[in-house]
């Protein structure tokens, strides 16, 4: 039974739940508990050694509508119980599992020292007629009770002052800032192994994550932080930079198996440092980790969460093989960098994560998108659309089936159905349910061909990552396909000011140059984009159609024989030569080409409905035709 509501403290072991504070301590020192498990530990010790049902917890924790998978749920909540308090569902010593019935508390709860009556010092009474006395003695006592009072008050103002012991927050509350954007800037690798450094971006970037599910809050995009690594700008200056209210930073290290994170949050207005914790974890559970840390974020910022959104925090907190998470890191890391050799590396640590995990759905999400990119950016791997688009349907599908919750793999999925397989509703499903799992996917609407939506997607994504090359490319894109040729010029400048190597922003301006009639500017950019890359085949295309408009015949035709080279060694998707067809006039040639591409099923032919090069076909019933069997025109 739970002791008295006076004491409202239930020990066991080296454990003591207060439940009047809503905490969770050992020898005194408070353990991170997050609500669920906190109201699981509060209903096993109610009831000692006898067993505490699955339905009975479901009522307790989990209202009626609240819309969660529980069985993950609670099998997620007693793993992290059993986390704080070092036990084992293997052997355990506090909590025991009963297959599917439910669960007991096994360990030994300590009674309340007992005080006897001779302990208890007696209170005064003073009746009316002794305070009408006026006796040296009368005075004594009512001197020496005023001195006491006195040095009681003053005792408890220090305490309350110093919040010694958190007696100020029990008081009053923890005191809490309303923000609306923060930014999380790169995690410290506190090792003396800079090969580490990569787990502290990926951390860095899963952190933001979670952040990001939290309500309204408008979280900067990890790409944009990145360059603050290392920097020793002040921290007003990078809020303003960033146009955030508040910034969390920290660092991490690791002792043997074990990580630890340190993370403060910081008022980027006045450099008032506000909160600072730290967690201490297996590296396994690295995840619930990062969950935690954003739950405790979203307390100080008086982020009110709904039940979904808590639930939704902890629906990918669950134990991953560390060796398998770092290889997912690494691969995802050399995917961002969107090149041939970035992504073949990438392709390889995501095969090493599911050898090291066959269970690990990010690692399948990542294998995904390596194979879907395969034929837009090169790789190891040659192959047709067909063949490569298949092997990534394939891991995205694995992906879902090992965990629904993963936004990673609802947008992988929605990839291969809008790229391949032309299905805009089960695309569009995909899309919508990633999003809501994560807005950082509100991008992939893009993809969906609504101009209007698009262009506000784009706008978005581009102001939650304004220092990303590549979300800024995909806002000039935007500008482009909507004909706002003035704006996608500005939008690539911006981008290549970000990173002047950036290859799609250069051949992005040399498009809309070209579409403006500017087409000496257009030839430069596109001539500055063959020199990154000489073995991509859509520069040569471009440049073809480029030269072919500039009246440069001859070096078109150069540029085509280029093309046809690589096309002998690697797959090079027909819709590129017929880009050429149409700038040298020949538009049955055009058809053929756009006709092969359809068969392919290239990712070209989305934007047909769009595309300005393709504009001197608009009119050809056969271009109409093609709408229709691609899906874009009724």
């Amino acid at each position: 039974m739970l002791p008295s509501s006076a004491s409202q403290l239930i020990r066991f072991d080296l454990f003591e739940l207060d439940l009047r504070a809503g905490e969770l301590r050992k020898r005194g020192t408070k353990i991170h508990l997050q609500e669920q498990p906190f109201l699981i530990l509060e209903a096993l010790l109610e009831n000692p050694g006898q067993i505490v049902t699955r339905e009975e917890l479901q009522k307790k924790i989990w209202p009626q509508d609240t819309f969660v998978d529980f069985d993950h749920g609670l099998h997620s909540a007693v793993n992290r119980l059993r986390e704080a308090l070092s036990d084992s569902a293997d052997n355990p010593r506090f909590v025991e599992t009963l297959s599917r019935r439910g669960y007991r508390f096994i360990g030994q709860i300590q009674s309340a020292p007992a005080v006897s009556a001779a302990e208890i010092s007696p209170v005064p009474v003073v009746t009316k007629r002794d305070q009408e006395k006026d006796s040296p003695v009368a005075g004594k006592w009512r001197a020496g009770t005023l001195v006491g009072f006195v040095i009681t008050g003053t005792i408890a103002a220090l305490l309350v002052t110093f919040n010694v012991g958190g007696l100020r927050n029990r008081l009053f509350g923890t005191p809490v800032r309303s923000f609306r954007s923060l930014a999380v800037l790169p995690l410290a690798n506190l090792t003396s192994d800079p090969a580490q450094d990569f787990i502290a971006e990926g951390m860095t970037e899963d952190l933001t994550t979670q952040l990001s599910k939290l309500g309204d809050l408008k979280v900067i995009s990890h790409t944009s932080v990145m360059q603050y690594k290392g920097t020793h700008k002040p921290l007003p200056q990078i809020a303003r930079e960033l146009n955030v209210d508040a910034v969390v930073e920290g660092a991490l290290e690791f002792a043997g198996s074990h990580v630890r994170i340190t993370a403060q949050l910081v008022d980027a207005t006045t450099d008032q440092h506000l909160w600072a914790e730290t967690y201490d974890r297996e590296l396994s559970n690295v995840l619930l980790l990062q969950s935690e840390v954003a739950r405790d974020i979203a307390k100080q910022i008086d982020l009110q969460l709904t039940p979904q959104q808590r639930q939704r925090l902890e629906e990918g907190a669950h134990p991953v093989v560390p060796e398998a998470y770092q290889a997912y890191l690494l691969g995802r890391i050399n995917w961002n960098k969107r090149t041939a050799d970035g992504l073949a590396k990438a392709g390889e640590y995501f095969q090493q994560a599911i050898q090291k995990d066959p269970n690990y759905a990010l690692a399948y999400s990542g294998l995904s998108d390596y194979f879907a990119f395969l034929t837009l950016i090169g790789g190891p791997e040659i192959m047709p659309p067909r063949e490569a688009m298949t092997k990534s349907k394939v891991a995205a599908a694995k992906a879902l089936e090992l965990d629904q919750s993963s936004a990673e793999a609802h947008a992988s999925m929605g990839h291969v159905l809008a790229n391949y397989d032309w299905d805009w509703t089960g695309a569009e499903r995909e899309f919508q349910r990633a999003m809501e799992l994560n807005p950082k996917y509100a991008h992939y609407l893009m993809q969906l061909g609504r101009a209007e939506e698009s262009l506000r997607e784009a706008k978005r994504a581009q102001e939650l990552d304004p220092y990303s090359p590549f979300l800024n490319n995909g806002l000039a894109r935007q500008y482009y396909l909507s004909r706002q040729y003035d704006q996608a010029i500005a939008q690539c400048k911006v981008g290549l000011q970000i990173d002047p190597t950036y290859l799609p922003a250069r051949i992005q301006l040399g498009l809309a140059y070209e579409q403006k009639g500017m087409l000496a500017e257009a030839v430069s950019e596109l001539e500055q984009a063959r020199s990154m890359a000489a073995t991509l085949p859509m520069v040569h295309a471009l440049l073809a159609h480029a030269y072919a408009k500039a009246g440069r015949i001859p070096d078109a035709q150069k540029e085509s024989n280029v093309l046809n080279t690589i096309a002998r060694s690697r797959y090079v998707p027909p819709s590129y030569f017929a880009i050429v067809s149409i700038a040298l006039g020949d538009q049955n040639q055009a058809f053929a080409y756009l006709n092969k591409s359809y068969q392919d099923r290239s990712e070209q032919m989305l934007y047909l409905g769009v595309e300005p090069l393709v504009d001197p076909l608009r009119g050809d019933p056969r271009f109409d035709a093609l709408l229709k069997q691609v899906g874009l025109k009724q």
